[in-house]
């Protein structure tokens, strides 16, 4: 069994890259693997492998400057949910392109899992999906509101065209697993909106902590990893990935005309020309024989 590790950290990294060859170094004799970011304002990633591996790279982690009371999610598989390490230097560990941002300075008020319910069901509050398009797709709360945005950088354009809809209304605000939201809620109060809530610990934590029996959400949701989407108790959902485009689907998909394993699925197939397939059939080839050379 794998241990899954998701967490994100706030805190000022002077030398970012300073930090990779160490953590990284750690990661590959510990059998751990996954991505991490580091960049100036911190540190994200989700990171799989054995119980102990994992203790001893967040014990690392919480060893780094300002990061002794950083916190991570876990789940679990039974197949290796990453193919390789990575420690990846960034701008930003969630991208949103807003310099005036800073979730150190301030934050929305934090809503425990438990309490999201009743805070969502008041009519006075306005509830916002911060993910992508694709995860909404997927799984959201009842009555949430979709920005279709395509990634996190539009959010803030988003909001721009559309703040007036939410005049005098809270804002409650939720992601995968906060992170999002610390720079969603920040840029918010910023903007002058002046009650903002997000979930504490994001979808994760509530379908962690909250029994499917009360539960306001519908779906499933989307992980960066191979489960590809997690249910309520983070049982792993039916999706799979298309290779072409990274986008989920279900087993049923598999049989449209518009899908061809490693290469298009009916998300996609439009959107990609000839040569684009071409490249991804023969990556699907050499995949496969990658594949059979590992055979005994």
């Amino acid at each position: 069994m794998h241990t899954i590790a998701a967490l994100y950290h706030f805190t000022r990294f002077d030398d970012p890259a300073a930090l990779k060859p160490a953590l990284l170094e750690l990661c590959v004799a510990q059998g751990v693997k996954g991505t991490l970011l580091l960049a100036h304002e911190g540190v994200n990633g989700t990171i799989a492998g054995p119980r102990g591996g994992i203790e001893a790279v967040i014990a690392h982690l919480r060893a780094l400057p300002g990061c002794s009371d950083l916190e991570w999610k876990e789940a679990h598989s039974e197949t290796p949910p990453f193919p390789r390490m990575k420690v990846r230097i960034k701008r930003e560990i969630v991208t949103m392109g807003q310099p005036d941002v800073d979730p150190q300075a301030r934050v929305g008020h934090y809503v425990e899992p438990q309490d999201w319910n009743d805070l969502i069901r008041d009519p006075e509050v306005a509830v916002i999906d911060t993910r992508n398009d694709y995860e909404v797709a997927i799984g959201t709360f009842d009555g949430a509101i979709d920005p279709k945005t395509a990634s996190f950088g539009e959010f803030p354009a988003w909001w721009e065209a559309n703040k007036d809809r939410f005049h005098n209304k809270k804002i409650a605000m939720f992601c995968t697993g906060g992170i999002r939201c610390e720079k969603s809620t920040n840029y918010l109060l910023g903007q002058g909106v002046e009650e903002v809530f997000h979930l504490k610990g994001g979808i994760l934590k509530y379908l962690e902590d909250v029994p499917a029996q009360e539960s306001t959400w519908q779906g499933d949701c989307f992980v960066f990893d191979a489960r590809v989407s997690v249910g309520h108790g983070l049982r792993k959902g039916p999706h799979m990935l298309c290779h072409g485009c990274r986008q989920p689907i279900l087993p049923e998909d598999r049989d449209r005309p518009e899908y061809e394993e490693g290469v298009s699925c009916h998300h996609c197939f439009d959107r990609t020309t000839e040569d684009d397939k071409a490249r991804f059939r023969e990556r699907q080839k050499q995949l496969r024989l990658a594949a059979r050379r590992r055979l005994p």
